[in-house]
This record gives C-alpha cells, structure tokens and sequence, in this order.
C-alpha cells in the first residue's frame, strides 16, 4: 500500500472519531437508543405512585361472610307493607284497618303460613278462605289470650284431616282443621256429608265471612231463621238469595246492633249479596272486634293495653262503635 493511501485511511478515522465524540449527548444520540415503549418491561415516571398489591388475607376478608353481613346490616330497612299500603284503605274502613294492622296478625300470618305470598297487606284485594280462616283462628287466640276458655286449639300435624284438599301439609292446615274440630266452619262433623272439600284458595264471600265469624261473637247456638225474618231485621231485598246455614248467622249478626260485622264492614246495604267477594280491608274490619252487643274486645282495646290484653269482661263497659 502507497504512503498516499495509508495517510488518507488515517484522515477518515481521525474524523469519525471526531464526529461521535461531539455526538455524545446530542439529539442524534437520543435517537438511537432503545424505545421505553418497546422495552419488555415498561417505565414508570418516579412520580407516578403504584398500584399497591392486594394480600391473601385482604382478599379473604373483603369476600367473608361477615363482610357481607356488614353489607347487608348497613343497607336501610324495608318500610312494612302493610303501614304503606294504608292510604288505600276506603275512609270508612280505615280507623278499624289501622288498628288491626297495629296487632301485626296479618303480617305474622303472612310470613308464617304462605311465603309464597309475601307479607304484604292488599286491603282491596280479595282475601281467600284459606287465608280468612288462619286470620280467624289466629286474631281470636290473640284477642282472648288471657281467657283460655275462649281459645281455639289449632290442630296438630297428627290430626287426621277432615277435608280431601287440605292435608296436614297444607299452610292452613293448623287454622282450618282446628277451626273444624271445633264446629266453626261447617264439615263432616257438624252434619254436613257434603262438605268433604274447603277450597282455601277460592275467594271467601259474605255469607262466609258471616258464618264462620258470628259464632265467635255469640258463643250460644245460632238461631233459626227464614229469609222473611231477616228481610224484616236488615231490610235485605235478596235475603232469599241467602245459604240456610248462613242465613242464621246473618241473623244472629243483627242481635250485635251497631257491633254487628255486617254494619262494620259493609257499611249500610240493603242488598247483602251473599256470594260477593270479601276484600282483605273488610276482613279487617270485621275481624276489629269479638263479642255481642254487651261484651266484647276491640282490635282498639288490644292497642291500649299491649302488655297485657284485657279480657271480655274488661272491655264489655266500651259500647260505642266507631
């Protein structure tokens, strides 16, 4: 190699030398590093805090039972149904409605005998026989439960059935076969061969109401009665339209004047129409008092004295109806 070439060699190396050290620190240099995007793994500004990791035992906890339970506890409570539902109530019902409500019987029943029905009170919804009867059963327990001899015994699952369609797993079964062993609701063992089946699920209707309810208030055997007798005592102008057997307790509801379930919970009528459905308010009302004309208990004396229920013979001085 010629001396020329070997000093011309010498000249390009001593100027790219010279080139990358100025570079240093450059724009240029910058350039040609490697992308932090790109980089496996990425890089966080010192400034950017860190997510902080979550430990096994911290995990256990948010997701315990008990947590949920705190969850649960702090959630406001459900307003009952059947306070809420009282604006419904027709004027006239609603002071007798209010204080049946009060005692909390149709709630309890609710809740205890038919889960699948909820808890809530429909005032101007029908109420079935089924349900009628445990409210019976169930409010006269309630009414009279300082004076035993005026209890009804609910049956036991022991007890054989009386009716084809309510065995001893029906959710009526203690209300409707105790009411049964103890002649309330006609069967079998009042006489009546025909009645083999109850039908708790069909809407309960005036006469029934009248019948089943009349002999809790009286306690004495139901007088007899014609439909003329009755046209006569209530001014009823389909008196004939009247079962029999009801027809009596229609009666015998009279002989209650201004107590009589008919007045309380179907207002002044000159027309009973015996096979119309009870609402679940008028049933109510209804059921607002036990006794006869001279001697009874109110759903209202019950509010008065709730520690201690007052026995018949203690609230038979209040004689004005509402």
């Amino acid at each position: 190699m010629s001396a020329a070439f070997r000093l011309k060699a010498l000249i390009v190396s001593g100027l790219s030398l010279v080139l990358v050290t100025g570079c240093a620190g450059s724009s240029l240099q910058q350039s040609l590093e490697a992308d932090p995007q790109l980089q496996e793994r990425p890089v966080f500004d010192e400034e950017t805090p860190e997510t902080p990791e979550t430990t096994e035992a911290e995990t256990a906890a948010a997701t315990s039972p008990e947590a949920s339970d705190a969850d649960s506890t702090a959630a406001p409570p459900r307003d009952r149904p059947t306070t809420a539902q009282l604006d419904q109530v027709p004027d006239d019902l609603r002071p007798y409605v209010q204080d049946w409500l009060a005692l909390e019987i149709a709630t309890s029943d609710r809740q205890s005998a038919d889960t699948s029905t909820g808890a809530e009170f429909e005032p101007n919804q029908p109420i079935t026989r089924g349900e009628f009867a445990h409210w019976l059963l169930t409010a006269n327990n309630e009414f009279y439960a300082d004076v035993p001899a005026k209890r009804i015994r609910p049956a036991t699952a022991g007890t054989t059935p009386t009716f084809q369609d309510v065995p001893a797993s029906h959710p009526y079964f203690a209300a409707i076969q105790g009411l049964a062993e103890a002649g309330i609701i006609p069967s079998a063992k009042t006489g009546n061969s025909t009645a083999v089946t109850f039908r708790s699920d069909v809407p309960l209707t005036r006469e029934t109401l009248v019948l089943w309810k009349v002999p809790l208030d009286s306690r004495t055997q139901l007088p007899t009665a014609t439909p003329e007798a009755v046209t006569t005592a209530w001014g009823f102008q389909d008196a004939a339209q009247i079962e029999p057997l009801a027809l009596r307790a229609v009666l015998a509801d009279h002989q209650t004047g201004d107590f009589a379930n008919i007045r309380r919970a179907f207002g002044y009528t000159t027309l009973f129409q015996p096979q119309k459905g009870v609402t679940q308010a008028e049933a109510a009302a209804a059921l607002w008092r036990f006794g006869n004309q001279t001697e009874g208990i109110s759903a209202e004396d019950l509010r008065r004295q709730p520690s201690s229920p007052p026995s018949s013979s203690e609230s038979g001085t209040s004689t004005n109806p509402r």
